[in-house]
């Protein structure tokens, strides 16, 4: 004796309600395992620890009040000097494409060590 496929989904659908399950006769991907898991973002966030207050933070505060204030950041000038030092000696970042007409330009004007003379 067989039972017909209808009083199966039947049964189904009741047994989802029961257990708190999806219903889905015809077992699409739906991501359902995925969406009742735990969140996992409080998790990775209380991993860091929290974050200091920077120079570049207090410079942004202080510029509510008055903009006269004048502050100094060493770090900041390190890194603005040596990216000075490596585009005086070629090594810094390429110039920034405009248009394709401007890119065809720079291509063909491509610098070559001359020779020196006697």
């Amino acid at each position: 004796m067989s039972v017909s496929q209808s009083r199966i989904l039947d049964l189904l659908k009741v047994q989802c309600r029961i257990f708190s399950q999806t219903y889905n006769p015809l077992r699409l991907r739906t991501g359902n395992r995925v969406l009742r898991q735990r969140l996992r973002g409080p998790s990775v966030a209380a991993y860091y620890p929290p974050r200091v207050a920077t120079i570049k933070d207090l410079q942004k505060g202080f510029k509510k009040f008055d903009e006269d204030i004048e502050t100094w950041d060493d770090d900041e000038e390190d890194r603005l000097e040596h990216l000075l030092l490596a585009k005086q000696r070629g090594k810094g970042a390429p110039k920034k494409k405009r248009s394709a007409e401007d890119s065809k330009k720079l291509k063909g004007k491509k610098k070559t060590p001359s020779a020196p003379t006697v």
